[in-house]
């Protein structure tokens, strides 16, 4: 096998796989993709209504798990993510939104020039493949499929219907300039399967003779010689191997890996490196801070009628018709993403312009990430605060590559975190109170309440939050972008890692602030653009 190439890129997750497949695509260059999990090929992951059961497979997870958090009962919370070709794209419920477009002014404002609303949303088209054809704010022909689901559940068109029960619109495309309201969402979706982007991307060229795809890699550090990166140190099935880059080393391990290997590699807080005797080549103190992520809360209700993907004998017989005109035709329920619909609204904090609040409605009830069956009928929707102020961090644990590191998220040390998710609670509850749910005889689950109409103090809704909140999988940050004068940043505008030559990060890590909605979009889109950037220059 050759040791040496042109780029090598660690991490075959959503930027990995959308800046591999662009590289080859010139015809210039030679690439490493470097995985740590293994090849695609659970069934689950390319069925969609699979997901429910991904989270539970410790295979094609790196399964991690929080810091207790105080303000969640000391709860260390479950992290899940993907260990497989695609990462979290993999994985992930395959929800297509961009964002507020206002989100990314905000970046630029904030120091990270060339990423205003303006010049990212031709980098989002470019990407896309979508079903309903192009206008101003879609393309066709891209890498990943998107699509309208080919099948979704009647409880999800009520839960829509209810937008007027709580004086909210009805929306048919969340990723124009208007969001605000309920609808159906689009998904990372081609003929029926998940479009993930190592499916999408590396699928077509995965026999190129320019493309090295290396699963079950561990990478330990990067190589860096005179403040210049000159490779990557790996582990392969126990053995030490040395891979090295004739141009660049790019890192796009996501929000947790990333910054983990850059500490790793002598990279970050000088005194933090020092706890765990690794001599520091590059003192940034930023690396791994300014966390953020989306803390979600589930509003739970069971229903009389038979309902929904309940786990019940009672619909065994409509599970097996749809199994066979999945296998047959791609299409029925086994092609539904469980988050069918969804939306946004505002709390107190937000706004009508810049709702902060996001849904999405499961016509099922959904235990502990799914790692859990709930026998009965019922429905679930996730209530989302999407700007929180809080911010946490990833930190060493350990030398050891292959200790996980300490996730500290810090949620609701911001006390408006926790006010805007209970404004978002009592929204969700007023959902379920609509005449369109009236026939499934709904009753509430959590938080706990003797009908869905008693009025839950706040002091009560509080509790259930501490008791009951978790991640709903967007953590960014950790290797902020922006001026290289600026204290907290870490990599520049072009994601060029600051004080060391021939190195980037390109993942989610990387955003200035986190999004308004669901990061695997933005997280293509971020790769887009640094592929375009690297393409011109060579």
């Amino acid at each position: 096998m050759t040791a040496n190439f042109d780029f090598i890129i660690v991490g075959a997750g959503t930027a990995g796989c959308t800046l591999a497949r662009r590289l080859i695509d010139t015809q210039q260059v030679t690439v490493a993709l470097i995985e740590a999990g293994k090849k695609d090929t659970n069934p689950f992951i390319h069925m969609p209504i699979g997901v429910a059961a991904l989270s539970s497979i410790t295979g094609i997870n790196w399964n991690y798990n929080t810091t207790p958090q105080p303000t969640l009962n000391e709860r260390q919370l479950f992290w899940p993510r993907g260990k497989v070709m695609g990462g979290s794209s993999s994985i992930n419920a395959m929800v297509y939104i961009r964002g507020q477009y206002s989100d990314y002014d905000e970046w630029e404002a904030m120091g990270a020039k060339g990423w205003s609303a303006d010049e990212v949303l031709p980098l989002f088209k470019l990407s896309e493949d979508n079903t309903r054809g192009t206008n101003p704010f879609h393309g066709v022909g891209g890498p990943i499929g998107v699509s309208d689901l080919r099948y979704h559940d009647p409880s999800s068109d009520a839960f829509v219907a209810a937008a007027q029960h709580v004086q909210l619109p009805q929306v048919d495309d969340f990723n124009t300039h208007e969001r605000l309201g309920l609808g159906i969402y689009q998904v990372f979706h081609r003929d029926g399967q998940r479009c993930s982007t190592a499916k999408g991307f590396i699928g077509p060229v995965l026999s190129h003779p320019n493309l090295t795809v290396l699963t079950h890699t561990h990478v330990r550090k990067v190589l860096i010689e005179g403040g210049e990166a000159k490779g990557v140190e790996c582990e392969i099935n126990g053995e030490i191997l040395t891979y090295t880059a004739n141009r660049e080393v790019i890192l796009s391990g996501g929000a947790i890996n990333s910054p983990q290997l850059l500490m790793l590699s002598g990279i970050g807080d000088k005194s933090h490196l020092a706890e765990h005797m690794i001599e520091c080549v590059a003192d940034i103190p930023a690396v791994g801070q300014h966390m953020q992520d989306h803390l979600d809360v589930v509003v739970q209700v069971k229903a009389k009628s038979a309902c929904g993907y309940a786990v019940m004998p009672r619909l065994l017989p409509k599970y097996i018709s749809h199994g066979m005109q999945y296998l047959t035709q791609k299409k029925g329920l086994l092609t539904s993403n469980a988050a069918e619909a969804g939306g946004f609204a505002a709390s107190r904090y937000g706004s009508a312009e810049k709702p902060d609040l996001q849904f999405h409605f499961i016509p099922g009830l959904i235990v502990d990430h799914g790692r859990q069956l709930a026998f009965d009928y019922g429905f679930s929707l996730h209530v989302c605060h999407l700007y929180p102020r809080s911010t946490g961090s990833i930190r060493l644990a350990s030398k050891s590559p292959q200790d996980a590191p300490n996730i500290d998220p810090n949620y609701l040390s911001d006390e408006a975190d926790l006010y805007a998710l209970v404004d978002g609670v009592r929204l969700a509850r007023q959902i379920f109170t609509a005449p369109e749910f009236t026939h499934y005889g709904l009753s509430p689950w959590y938080p706990i309440a003797s009908s869905l109409d008693e009025e839950l103090s706040d002091e009560a809704i509080i509790d259930f939050i501490r008791e009951r909140a978790e991640t709903v999988y967007h953590p960014v940050g950790t290797c902020r972008m922006g001026s290289v004068d600026d204290p907290n940043t870490v990599v520049d505008p072009d994601c060029r890692v600051k004080y060391v030559t021939r190195l980037r990060v390109v993942d989610a890590s990387v955003m200035p602030k986190i999004m308004g909605g669901n990061t695997n979009a933005p997280t293509i889109m971020i790769a887009e653009k640094i592929a375009a950037n690297i393409i011109a220059e060579l």
